[in-house]
């Protein structure tokens, strides 16, 4: 695994070592020490998938609020998507940024989404699955989310009319 820093501290893009022959590729997408040499949450309590029909679906700003905050690592198993994670961390010198990527079957690359960030992608193909692994289980009374087209954070989404849940488009714009 190659972990490539993003411009937002503490996020990381993760690109497989695929060892590949005429029969497809073998890949880790996990390794213990690999994350705890770096400093990162390697105590995974829960691991979810999440299928996505229509290209165009938006889910997100989720995150967990505190003490049940969460850190996520994203990986597209299935087609493609435009994955966002945005910086809620009041202290970090990138409060309110937000960094996107191109998570996708074929670049089997993989988000490291820290404690204190939002996370929310919307699909680039139809049959979109992401499977993604949580720090924390779920607890939905520390269930949070902010508005996917709030104009403090000016989040450039690929498609500006998404598929979304009515939960989600409710979402309240951020305050700081």
């Amino acid at each position: 695994m190659k972990f490539i820093e993003t411009d937002l501290a503490g996020a990381y893009l993760i690109e497989l070592d695929l060892k590949e022959d005429e029969r497809g590729f073998l890949a880790r997408t996990f390794c213990r020490d690999e994350f705890e040499k770096r400093g990162l949450e390697s105590r995974l309590a829960q691991a979810n998938i999440s299928s996505n029909a229509r290209r165009g679906t938006l889910r997100g700003m989720h995150y967990q609020a505190p003490p049940r905050a969460e850190v996520k690592l994203v990986h597209c198993v299935q087609g493609a998507l435009y994955d966002v994670i945005l910086d809620l961390r009041p202290a970090a010198q990138t409060y309110c940024c937000y960094f996107g990527v191109e998570l996708s079957a074929k670049n089997q690359s993989m988000l490291y989404v820290p404690q204190g960030f939002a996370h929310g992608f919307q699909t680039l193909e139809d049959n979109t699955v992401i499977y993604y692994m949580i720090s924390e289980f779920y607890a939905p009374q520390y269930a949070r989310g902010v508005r996917w087209n709030d104009p403090a954070f000016g989040i450039s989404w690929p498609f500006s009319d998404p598929i979304i849940s009515e939960r989600d488009r409710q979402l309240p714009d951020y305050e700081r």
